[in-house]
């Protein structure tokens, strides 16, 4: 199988915690995103969807979504679960992934890629050219900010998004909140004292090789 990827742009960001937590080996190819490769004919031929990342499987199978990636690997690399090991622990952190997506993620993206000027006529990923929505810049500035202030909330009981284990939410929450320092000016506040406390938590987890 073969990744096709751009580690520092926040979907691929995403997947490369998760893969780096778990130590799993890939044939990884680097498309800069910066450049436009994702758009070169010579990767649309491979994924006509022209996002990134992509995992095409040696059957020749295209996984293009994060989540289903991350299921893909993780049941055959079960070593240091993030997907969870039991239904209900499955079920929640799969609950956590889409709500994280929905709120913040999408909430960001909307900030982003309809208030950047390198984004004139690039409003929503893909190979279609769709245009600028001001308005949904300041509105999803405004849902992210809601969206912190929930997640802060849920987390006055619990050490992590899903429960006590660090899992694939916390990842994704990590990676929406480095995606919304630079891409929409927001960050949580010092109000927000269980989201800034989880952060490190979270962070360290991540880290933590043993």
């Amino acid at each position: 199988m073969k990744l096709y990827t751009f580690d520092s742009a926040p979907n691929p960001a995403r997947l490369k915690m998760f893969i780096d937590y778990k130590g799993i080996a890939i044939d990884t190819q680097q498309m800069d995103m910066a450049k436009a490769a994702q758009l070169d004919t010579s990767y649309t031929e491979i994924v006509p969807e022209a996002t990134l990342p992509a995992l095409v499987l040696d059957d020749g199978t295209r996984l293009t979504e994060v989540i289903a990636i991350a299921h893909y690997l993780e049941g055959i690399y079960p070593d240091r679960p993030l997907l969870g090991t039991t239904a209900s622990e499955r079920g929640l952190i799969l609950n956590w992934n889409h709500r994280i997506f929905n709120t913040l993620f999408m909430a960001c993206a909307e900030a982003f890629r309809n208030g950047h000027p390198a984004y004139a006529g690039r409003a929503l990923p893909g190979p279609q050219n769709f245009e600028q929505i001001p308005a949904l810049a300041e509105r999803g500035k405004s849902r992210l900010m809601d969206g912190l202030e929930m997640i802060n909330a849920e987390l006055a009981d619990r050490p992590f998004i899903a429960g006590q284990q660090l899992s694939f939410a916390d990842i994704d929450l990590l990676a929406v909140m480095t995606f919304a320092k630079w891409a929409a000016k927001t960050e949580p506040t010092e109000a927000m004292s269980d989201l800034n406390a989880w952060r490190q938590r979270a962070t360290e987890a991540l880290h933590d090789n043993t």
